[in-house]
This record gives C-alpha cells, sequence and structure tokens, in this order.
C-alpha cells in the first residue's frame, strides 16, 4: 500500500462519522479511532440533563447494544431498578470488543431507548436515569 493510499484513507476516516477504522492489507496494518482513551476506557464523561432533571446515558461509540453479558444472561438492569455509580448499564460492542457503559450518578432506570442487539450511534441515548432520592 502506497503513502498516497494511507492519506486518502486518513482524510476520508476524518470526514465521515465512523469512530473506529481497522484495515489489514497484505501484511499491512492500518488502525484508527477518533475516540479519545477516556472514551476507550469507557470512563463516565458529564452527561446532558434532560428537562425533567434526569441523565441521559448516551453511547460513547458505534456499535451494537446490549443488555446482557451473554445469550441466556439476566439484563443488567431493568426500567426501575435502582443503580449505584459505576454499576454497569449495559455493553456496546464494536470491533469485537465489550465496552461496559457504566451509571454516573445515585439513580432509578426510568427509561432503555434502545432494544437489546441494536446498532448504535456515537451519542445516542442509550437510558434516562432519574436521580435517587434516599
Amino acid at each position: 500500500m502506497e503513502i498516497k493510499e494511507i492519506k486518502k484513507i486518513i482524510k476520508d476516516f476524518e470526514k465521515s462519522s465512523l469512530m473506529m477504522l481497522e484495515l489489514e492489507y497484505e501484511g499491512f496494518k492500518l488502525k484508527l479511532s477518533k475516540a479519545s482513551p477516556l472514551q476507550e476506557k469507557s470512563e463516565i464523561p458529564n452527561y446532558p440533563l434532560p428537562k425533567e432533571g434526569g441523565t441521559i446515558v448516551k453511547s460513547p461509540l458505534v456499535g451494537t447494544f446490549y443488555l446482557t453479558g451473554g445469550p441466556n444472561e439476566t439484563p443488567f438492569v431493568k426500567e426501575g431498578d435502582v443503580v449505584e455509580p459505576g454499576r454497569v448499564l449495559c455493553m456496546v460492542e464494536a470491533m469485537k470488543t465489550m465496552n461496559e457503559i457504566q451509571s454516573p450518578i445515585h439513580a432509578t432506570v426510568k427509561c432503555i431507548l434502545v432494544n437489546n442487539k441494536q446498532a448504535v450511534g456515537y451519542h445516542q441515548n442509550l437510558m434516562e436515569l432519574t436521580p435517587y432520592d434516599e
């Protein structure tokens, strides 16, 4: 692969909505990512607050949304569950890597906005949490 082709791929990737790209061609490997190191580690960013005072949990990357860790496992959370900060709410699989999405606050899961195994986009709303009043 020539440098001219590599530069074109990088330029096209930067203009695209893709967050990650991995290519392998005749022994040459190229990995591109727009995700910051914080996003790759699934650290919790500051989510915007909806009008009712809840918190919207958004996908930090493009991938497939999972409510369970495996086919016969129970969901990480259900609507109405009370969650602590750091509790796993769901996973988003991208490039065969499972990324845990954790609760940023002590809250009640008000609404799950996507279906299990549904494709999700970057910053797509996944769940709405309502702050938990003890």
